[in-house]
């Protein structure tokens, strides 16, 4: 007892040795108390966490998912302010209704997200989504866990391998064409996986383009038709003959190349902030060809889009451009502030972003589920008032007229390059300058909804029991009333779609379409006084 008393004791507050020193005996037995607390409360909570490390594989009972779902539902149903807009009540209640019959055994968090995911895909709503709990996620990047081995492009009834990680695979590769998987064709596969891609409205390209990004089929593969350790895969070889081989997964375990983190360091992290503001947007000049190619792969916040937008239109005007190629292919959206900069720079007349712009409710009975609730609900009470109608509008972009641009503003031949991940902003941006004179829009139908959607501000709700999230829009947003709600997204002018030639050799095949209609052109139309352009 002596012994474990002196090593005790070498551990202890410089207080508390003066203290044994002082012969203060009563504040050394009252320190040595709080101590051995200390030292057995760390014993337990080591011991807790060796036992409560994270567990992927944890299944939660019947009730826990039923009290999840009930709770998923009722916030929905309470706070999401276009939950009928495409779909009827009656037939989201059915579609409700059939995902809570699905919880009759305890479920791991994948397969629970995926009860999720086919629910709250039958809204139609792209701003509306699931996705895992942040210690999932982490567990996701760090783990070595198997993985469908093909990353897949698809369009209509074709689906292209456009790469695979399985790197000395000698048949998959990229630009093969896959007839089937483990006997289930393109079309089987495609209408079961869309079930649980959220977009907006109808919108067939968002999902395609969706399953096509990185290796997103794979993973949603995964979790809805499992992951055995080889997949039978029908093809078509070289010859145009169908042949079948037998693809193993990845196994990151068996990969014999071992990849280093690199050490983080403030100059690394400024060179790397770089690289990738320079991917999110980009200028290039053709001055021979009087052409300026601009990249624009996000509308959000921290890239400095509004100091590129100025400097961008700076330079294409002082270079007398004619001709403009605009790509957005991959711009999920963002802040609508950015891409209404854009847009004013290149509209003619002045514009709104919204004839009806409110949300149905300033907070909920759910506000314990709902992530950074008071600050949202004090956002709002700023900038919504209460109407006739009993819905709470945001008046100021109901009211609000933009105009164009005076400096720099580009009148010359646009080009815009869309598709299926064209969303949010990116959609408000399109459709804005949809149907001008001197705009074009190339490529595929946007991901977003033409008519409106619902975002804004969207806040991330935390279920108790699986802590599974999903986003919960809470604007309704109606663009221009006149416009129909089909529920499609902005439709290009000239349809492109990709080819299996294409994908093979890595063409960017709407790039080259916006190239072959700017020498058609000029080849039509004399050619015109480039200052005059930017008048």
């Amino acid at each position: 007892m002596e012994r474990f008393f002196v090593k005790i004791n070498k551990g202890l507050p410089r207080l508390l040795m003066r203290a044994i020193l002082r012969d203060k005996m009563d504040l050394v037995m009252k320190d040595f108390f709080c101590s051995f607390l200390l030292i057995i409360s760390f014993v337990c909570f080591a011991c807790n966490a060796s036992k409560n490390t994270f567990d992927p594989d944890k299944k939660y009972s019947s009730q826990q998912l039923k009290q999840d779902y009930t709770i998923f539902r009722n916030i929905l149903e309470d706070s999401h302010p276009s939950l009928y807009w495409y779909t009827t009540k009656d037939s989201l209640n059915y579609f409700f209704d059939n995902g809570y019959q699905k919880i009759k055994d305890s479920m791991t968090v994948p397969e629970f997200r995926s009860v999720l995911s086919y629910t709250i895909a039958k809204i139609n709503c792209g701003h509306t989504s699931v996705g895992y709990s942040k210690a999932f996620n982490k567990y996701l990047d760090t783990a070595k866990i198997k993985l469908f081995p093909l990353s897949i492009k698809l369009w209509g009834d074709t689906m292209v391998v456009t790469a695979n990680i399985n790197r000395r695979d000698p048949i998959l590769k990229r630009g093969v064409v896959i007839k089937s998987i483990n006997g289930k064709t393109q079309q089987q596969l495609r209408d079961s996986l869309f079930n649980y891609i959220v977009t907006d409205g109808y919108s067939m390209s968002g999902k395609y383009q969706s399953l096509s990004s990185d290796f997103t089929f794979g993973s949603w593969y995964k979790n809805i038709f499992g992951l055995p350790a080889n997949l039978n895969i029908r093809y078509i070889d070289s010859a145009g003959e169908e042949k079948e081989v037998t693809e193993p997964v990845y196994d990151p375990k068996a990969d014999t190349i071992k990849f280093r983190r690199p050490q983080q360091d403030e100059k690394k992290f400024k060179r790397e902030h770089q690289f990738f503001t320079s991917l999110s947007r980009n200028l290039q000049l053709d001055t021979v060809g009087s052409t300026a190619y601009m990249t624009v792969n996000t509308f959000a916040r921290g890239f400095g889009l509004k100091k590129f937008f100025r400097k961008s239109f700076k330079t294409i005007d002082e270079k007398h451009i004619q001709s403009l190629v605009i790509d957005v292919r991959s711009n999920g959206g963002g802040d609508a502030t950015n891409s209404t900069l854009l847009t004013q720079y290149l509209i003619n007349k002045k514009f709104k972003l919204a004839d009806s712009l409110y949300a149905i409710s300033r907070h909920s009975k759910y506000d314990k589920y709902i992530g950074k609730s008071f600050l949202y609900r004090m956002l709002m009470v700023f900038v919504t008032k209460k109407r006739d109608d009993g819905k709470y509008h945001f008046g100021y972009f109901e009211r609000h007229y933009f105009k164009p641009e005076k400096n720099h503003h580009f009148n010359g031949d646009t080009y815009i390059l869309i598709g299926g991940n064209s969303f949010s902003a990116t959609t408000l941006f399109a459709g804005s300058l949809k149907g001008q004179k001197n705009i074009t829009l190339i490529g595929e139908e946007t991901g977003g909804a033409y008519y409106g959607n619902t975002a804004w501000m969207i806040p991330e709700v935390t279920l108790p029991n699986t802590q599974l999230r999903f986003r919960l829009p809470k604007f309704h947003l109606v663009i221009n009333k006149n416009w129909v709600k089909d529920g499609r997204g902005v439709m290009p002018d000239v349809v492109v779609i990709p080819t299996t030639k294409a994908i093979k050799n890595g063409i960017d095949f709407k790039a080259e379409k916006a190239h072959e209609l700017i020498l058609q052109r000029r080849e039509q139309t004399p050619q015109t006084n480039a200052k005059n352009i930017h008048k």
